[in-house]
C-alpha cells in the first residue's frame, strides 16, 4: 500500500513532510554531535530487521526521515506497507554517509515501529469479519501529531476510517445533545448547516435509539451497549438506518456480539490506535570495505 491509495493523499503527503520535518528538529536541536565522531567522508551499509511477526507500515515516514537528513541515501526495500512479515525478516538496506544513517537512524524507526503496529492490531480485527458485511473503524483516539499517519495505518492493516477530524463528519455525542437541547433539535441543526453530511449521533438507550430514527439520523452510535441490548437494537433498527457499536470493544468481545447475533454495520475500536505495542526492530550498521 501506499500514500497514494488513500482517498486524502495530497493532505497525507503534506501531514507527513510536517511531521517528519518536526520530529527530526526536535531529536536533531543544534546537531548530532555523537555522529561528528565519525569522519563526514565514511560510508556504510544496514540492515533493517523485525525481531516480531506483525503487519509492516510506514516506509514513506522511514524513507522521509533519511531523505531529509541526506538526499543521497540509497534505500532498497523488500517488503512494502501491509505486507505481513516475520521475525528476523529483512526490511530494508540503507547505503550512503555513516553520519547521516546514524542522525535518521531513531526517528526513522520511530515511525515505522508504531505505524506498523497499529496496522498489526487492525489486522486482528480485520481478519475476523473479512467474510462478514461488517466494518471495522479507527476513531479520534490517535497519537498526537500522528492523525492521519495512523489513520494511513489502519487502511494498511485493512479496516476502514471513521471521521478524519471534527471537520469532515457529524458525530453528535452526549455533550453536544445536551448543549442543542435534545436529540431532535441537534439532528436538525446539523442537517440544516450541511444538508449534504451524513449525520451521525450517539445514544445510551433504546428510547434514544427509536428517537435518532424518528428524527432522521443516518446512523446511530451505540454507545456502550452490552451485547444483549445491542441485539435488541438491530431487531428494533430493522436495517431503518446504519449502526455503530462503540465502547471498549477488544476480539472477545467482538466474538461475543457475532455469536449472538448483535451484528451492526460498524465497530468502532479505539485500541487500534491508542492501545499499541511499538514493533520490535533493528537496524545494523556495517562499514564498507573500502572505508
Amino acid at each position: 500500500m501506499f500514500i497514494a491509495d488513500t482517498p486524502y493523499a495530497a493532505t497525507l503527503a503534506d501531514h507527513l513532510a510536517r511531521s517528519v520535518r518536526f520530529a527530526l528538529e526536535e531529536d536533531l536541536g543544534s546537531g548530532d554531535i555523537t555522529a561528528q565522531l565519525i569522519p563526514a567522508d565514511t560510508q556504510a551499509s544496514a540492515r533493517v530487521i523485525t525481531r516480531e511477526a506483525g503487519v509492516l507500515c510506514g516506509r514513506e515516514w522511514f524513507d522521509a526521515c533519511f531523505h531529509q537528513i541526506d538526499a543521497r541515501l540509497q534505500l532498497n526495500w523488500h517488503v512494502e506497507d501491509g505486507d505481513a512479515v516475520t521475525p528476523n525478516q529483512l526490511l530494508v538496506e540503507i547505503h550512503g554517509a555513516a553520519r547521516s544513517i546514524l542522525t535518521a537512524e531513531r526517528c526513522a524507526l520511530n515511525f515505522l515501529q508504531t505505524l506498523s503496529a497499529t496496522a498489526t492490531a487492525a489486522h486482528h480485527y480485520a481478519s475476523r469479519v473479512e467474510s462478514l458485511p461488517l466494518a471495522i473503524l479507527d476513531t479520534r483516539k490517535t497519537l498526537p501529531g500522528l492523525r492521519l499517519a495512523q489513520k494511513y495505518a489502519v487502511l494498511a492493516g485493512g479496516c476502514q476510517n471513521h471521521r478524519l477530524g471534527l471537520y469532515d463528519r457529524f458525530l453528535i455525542k452526549e455533550n453536544h445533545i445536551a448543549a442543542c437541547g435534545g436529540i431532535q433539535p441537534a439532528i436538525a441543526q446539523a442537517k440544516r448547516l450541511h444538508p449534504d453530511i451524513p449525520v451521525e449521533i450517539e445514544v445510551e438507550t433504546l428510547a434514544q435509539l427509536d428517537e435518532a430514527i424518528a428524527a432522521g439520523a443516518d446512523i446511530v452510535m451505540l454507545d456502550n451497549f452490552d451485547t444483549d441490548a445491542t441485539r435488541q437494537a438491530v431487531e428494533r433498527t430493522a436495517g431503518r438506518v446504519k449502526l455503530e457499536s462503540s465502547g471498549d470493544f477488544d476480539l472477545d468481545r467482538l466474538n461475543a456480539d457475532l455469536a449472538a447475533g448483535a451484528s451492526v454495520d460498524f465497530i468502532s475500536v479505539g485500541a487500534i490506535t491508542k492501545h499499541i505495542q511499538a514493533m520490535d526492530l533493528s537496524l545494523r550498521l556495517t562499514m564498507d570495505e573500502s572505508a
